[in-house]
C-alpha cells in the first residue's frame, strides 16, 4: 500500500489491469459462471420438456459471448433481442454480460414503427430474433438504424432487410470455456425502454453494479437463499420486461432455484407447476390470481411449499386478496413496487403488515433511500403528502440520449419518478397516485387509485380504470371506466351507491362507463392515456 496525496491506494501498478478487473469487478455475467460452479447439474431452466442446467446454461452463454465477439461486437456495442420467454432469451442476455455487450430486449407487442424507433435510438448492432418475428422486426431494421447482423432462432433467411442473417445455433458452436474480457461493473448491462404509455418512450440504461445489488435485494427480501434445494418460481410475466428479468429470474439464479418458463399466464399451466415443481416463490398480476384462484383443480395439487406470493402493478381487490391468503394459508401474499429506472424492487411489504397495511407500498428495500418531496425541493415529514423520491446504487445511469429529461429526474439531487404518496410512522410508503393521473376536481386532489381500490370492491367489477374527464362544472370529473365480470349486472346507481359508503363525495366518480376491456402494455398496466382520449367531456352515466 502506498500513500499519496489525496489518500490511501493498492498500488496495483504490476498487475495486468484485465487481472485487477476479474478479481473485483460485480457484474452480472459472472453470476452464470459462478452458478455453474455452485450448481453444477441442478436444473436452472426448465423451457417445456427442456431442462438446462446451470453448468449448460453457462458454457451456452460462454459459446454465444465467443460467437458475439467474433461476429465484431466490442465492449459498449448494444444487441437488441426478440426472444419469448425462452431458454435461448436466457442465454443470450448472460452471453451478452459476459462480452461486456448492452442488451436491448424488445417489448414483443411493438409494432414496426415502435421497433425502429428503439433501434435507431439505441444504436444497437445486431439483434438475435426468433423467426417468426422477423415480418414485424424487418421493417424496422429497414429503417435507419446501426444493425449490421441478425442472429435467428428457427428457421433463418439468407438477408434480413438487406443485412446479414445467420442461424443462432452457428453462435452455440463456439468454444464454451469461461469468457474472460475486460467488463467494469459500471458498464452498462442493459438498455429497457420504458412501457411505451407516451408516445416516445425513454431508454432507460443500467449499469452491471446496479442490477447486482437490485437482484441481491430481491434474492434478501424474497427469502431466497442456496441451500441444497433450491427456490422454484413459474415465471409468467415477459422477460423483456424489468420485473420479470432482474426481480424475479436472476435473484433466483443467484441462489440456486429453478425457473419454470411460460409464454404467459395460463392457470392450467401454473396449476401444473405446483403439482410436478414443488413451487417455492410465484409472482402474478392481480387479474392472473384471480384465475388461479378460479382454476378448479387448484385445491387438489399440493401447494404447501408455496413461501412467497407477490402481486405487483395493480391494485387488489380487498377480497381477491383475502381468498389468497385462504388458498395459500402458508405464505406471504405482499405487493413489491418500484420501476424500471430504480432497477426494482424499491419497496416491499412486510409479512407482518398483511391484513393491516395492504394497501401501501410497504418499506424501502435495505439499500433504497424514499423521502417524500414538497414541490419546491423540502424533504416533508412522516404523514404529508408530496412526490416520492429515490436514492440508491440501484438507480440507472439515466435516460439514453436525453439531457433534458435526466436534469428533471434529477431535480434536488433526488431522483423523481412520478408518483405521490406519503410515509408513515413505521416508514411504509402509501403510494396516492401518478402524478400524472391525480385528479382535480372541484378544487379537490382525487387519487385515482383510491377510487379505484373502491370500485373494484364491488361484486360485479373485474377491472376498473378511474380517470378525469374535462367538464365545464368540475374541471376534470371523476370517471370509472368498468369491466364487469361475465353475467354480472350493476347500475351505474348500484356502483355509485357502493363508492358513497367508502369514499367522501368529491371522491364518488360522477360518470360509470362499462367497456368490454381496457387497453394494457404487455405486462398488464392499463394505458390510462388511452382510457381518456377514449371519451370526450363528461355528460352522463354509460347506460350498460
Amino acid at each position: 500500500m502506498s500513500v499519496h496525496a489525496d489518500g490511501m491506494h493498492a498500488d496495483l501498478s504490476g498487475l495486468d489491469p484485465l487481472v485487477v478487473n476479474l478479481t473485483h469487478r460485480a457484474t452480472v455475467g459472472d453470476l452464470a459462471t459462478r452458478g455453474a460452479q455452485s450448481f453444477g447439474d441442478r436444473p436452472a431452466v426448465i423451457d417445456g420438456e427442456f431442462v438446462l442446467s446451470y453448468r449448460d446454461l453457462d458454457a451456452r452463454a460462454n459459446a454465444v459471448a465467443r460467437g458475439l465477439l467474433q461476429h465484431g461486437l466490442r465492449r459498449g456495442d448494444g444487441v437488441a433481442l426478440q426472444i419469448q420467454n425462452r431458454w435461448e432469451f436466457i442465454v443470450a442476455f448472460f452471453a451478452c454480460a459476459k462480452a461486456g455487450i448492452v442488451v436491448l430486449p424488445l417489448n414483443l407487442a411493438l409494432s414496426p414503427n415502435d421497433i425502429a424507433y428503439q433501434l435507431a435510438d439505441s444504436g444497437v448492432k445486431a439483434v438475435i430474433a426468433e423467426d417468426e418475428f422477423l415480418p414485424v422486426l424487418e421493417p424496422a431494421v429497414k429503417a435507419d438504424c446501426a444493425v449490421e447482423v441478425v442472429h435467428v432462432i428457427g428457421s433463418s433467411p439468407e438477408t434480413v432487410a438487406g443485412r446479414t442473417a445467420s442461424n443462432w445455433t452457428e453462435l452455440l458452436d463456439n468454444d464454451t470455456s469461461t469468457v474472460e474480457v475486460f467488463v467494469d461493473d459500471r458498464d452498462i448491462l442493459q438498455c429497457l425502454y420504458t412501457s411505451g404509455t407516451t408516445s416516445l418512450p425513454k431508454g432507460v440504461v443500467t449499469s452491471h453494479v446496479s442490477v447486482v445489488i437490485g437482484v441481491l435485494n430481491s434474492a434478501l427480501g424474497f427469502g431466497m437463499r442456496r441451500r441444497r434445494v433450491g427456490s422454484v418460481m413459474p415465471i409468467v410475466l415477459p422477460l423483456f420486461h424489468v420485473t420479470a428479468l432482474d426481480v424475479l429470474l436472476l435473484p433466483l439464479l443467484l441462489t440456486g432455484g429453478t425457473a419454470v418458463l411460460h409464454q404467459g399466464f395460463d392457470a392450467d399451466a401454473v396449476v401444473k407447476d405446483f403439482a410436478n415443481h414443488r413451487v417455492t416463490h410465484i409472482a402474478l398480476l392481480p387479474a392472473m390470481w384471480a384465475g388461479l384462484l378460479e382454476h378448479p383443480d387448484l385445491p387438489k395439487v399440493d401447494t404447501a411449499a408455496l413461501e412467497i406470493g407477490l402481486y405487483a402493478m395493480a391494485p387488489m381487490p380487498g377480497d381477491r386478496l383475502r381468498a389468497i391468503r385462504g388458498a395459500f394459508p402458508q405464505a406471504d401474499i405482499i405487493l413489491g413496487s418500484g420501476q424500471t429506472e430504480t432497477t426494482p424492487l424499491s419497496e416491499l411489504q412486510w409479512p407482518e403488515h398483511q391484513g393491516e397495511k395492504d394497501n401501501s407500498w410497504g418499506c424501502a428495500v435495505a439499500t433504497t433511500d424514499v423521502r417524500i418531496m414538497a414541490l419546491d425541493g423540502r424533504l416533508l415529514p412522516p404523514g404529508e403528502e408530496g412526490e416520492i423520491v429515490y436514492r440508491t446504487p440501484q438507480l440507472m445511469d439515466g435516460y439514453l440520449n436525453n439531457a433534458e429529461a435526466n436534469a428533471k429526474a434529477s431535480a434536488h439531487g433526488w431522483f423523481h419518478g412520478g408518483d405521490v404518496g406519503y410515509r408513515d410512522d413505521e416508514g411504509v410508503i402509501w403510494f396516492t397516485d401518478r402524478t400524472k393521473d391525480m385528479i382535480k376536481s372541484g378544487g379537490e386532489n382525487v387519487s385515482s387509485v383510491e377510487v379505484e381500490r373502491v370500485v373494484l370492491d364491488h361484486d360485479t367489477v373485474a377491472e376498473c380504470a378511474v380517470v378525469g374527464l374535462p367538464d365545464d362544472r368540475w374541471g376534470e370529473a371523476v370517471t370509472a371506466f368498468v369491466v364487469k365480470h361475465p353475467g354480472t349486472t350493476a347500475t351505474p346507481d348500484d356502483l355509485r351507491e357502493h363508492c358513497k359508503t367508502k369514499l367522501a363525495g368529491f371522491k364518488v366518480p360522477k360518470r360509470f362507463i362499462a367497456v368490454e376491456e381496457l387497453p394494457k402494455t404487455a405486462t398488464g398496466k392499463i394505458k390510462k392515456h388511452e382510457v381518456r382520449a377514449s371519451h370526450g367531456p363528461t355528460s352522463h352515466d354509460d347506460p350498460k
